[in-house]
């Protein structure tokens, strides 16, 4: 059996799931010229909170959700607000170290209250895969897929069709001419955190089934999505979602052909080929430093 159209819708669901993750690093990124390093950390603590309560209070999986995107959100705001509004004048050095010193108390604190070791996550819904010729895909990758996409395309209707995505588009195209222009350039860059950050939540309730969930055990999702942004583009959002998808695909052809204990290191290696003949991404706009 050609295992080759099973590995790639397999791909797609997982690199759906990197493009959901990656869009909220770049909102962020666009918006407030910050590469947000506690992203998988703030995903982490998110799907914890789902976590308990579907296990100890009995919640169904789409009411956690919601509580967890509602969690997300206000970590956003938070890491904006309080954590990176008061610095915001600091070198951009130090507003990346304030993201990573955030990324390890989340850690150490969900460590402290939910424990070290790894806990199964629940699968949003159960019953027998669907079979579609040589392809098997269980029901929850098909729904994780499904809103992925509906997750992006509400993003980027949010961005091109309402006053508030013009006015995040402008503070991302020139935050000083934006401001002059009457944009509430703060209030635009707190909801692009909790944006980016309750995108992140949603992706990392439908990726904890498939990793288990434990205080460190969104690093490698993170770096997924970081690669999924710098391979499509870090200035681009349509470049996030085409960069997850095409890292899944190769991730899950990379395992299914060559080996799996140097998946990561031969998906590191192709985006280090792409951005030596192509340094901006796949999608993304080169940058022009002015020369004084």
């Amino acid at each position: 059996m050609d295992i080759l159209p099973q590995l790639i819708v397999s791909g797609l669901a997982a690199g759906s799931l990197y493009a959901l993750m990656a869009l909220g690093l770049v909102l962020i990124f666009r918006t407030t010229d910050i590469v947000n390093f506690a992203h998988g950390d703030m995903a982490m603590f998110s799907t914890f909170v789902a976590y308990v309560l579907i296990t100890a209070y009995g919640a169904p999986f789409w009411a956690a959700l919601l509580a967890a995107v509602a969690v997300g959100f206000l970590l956003g705001v938070f890491m904006d607000q309080v954590v990176l509004r008061p610095a915001r004048r600091a070198s951009v050095i130090s507003l990346l170290i304030a993201t990573l010193g955030v990324a390890l108390i989340l850690e150490s604190v969900a460590g402290w209250l939910w424990g070290w070791e790894p806990k199964p996550f629940p699968r949003a819904v159960r019953g027998a895969p669907l079979i579609l010729g040589d392809v098997v895909i269980s029901r929850h990758s098909l729904l994780a897929l499904g809103v992925a996409v509906s997750c992006a395309a509400g993003l980027f209707a949010l961005l091109k069709l309402t006053r508030l995505g013009t006015a995040m588009r402008a503070v991302a195209q020139n935050r000083l001419a934006a401001q002059l222009l009457g944009v509430p350039v703060e209030r635009i860059s707190m909801l692009s955190w909790g944006i980016g950050a309750a995108l992140g939540a949603i992706a990392g309730l439908f990726i904890a089934p498939f990793v288990f969930l434990e205080p460190a055990g969104f690093v490698k999702v993170m770096l997924k999505a970081f690669a999924a942004a710098v391979l499509g583009g870090f200035t681009s959002l349509p470049g996030a979602v085409v960069g997850g998808l095409l890292l899944g695909v190769f991730d899950n052809l990379v395992g299914g052909y060559l080996t799996t204990q140097l998946k990561e290191t031969l998906v590191f290696a192709l985006i280090i080929v792409v951005l030596a003949i192509r340094p901006q991404g796949l999608l993304g706009e080169p940058l022009h430093r002015r020369v004084a």
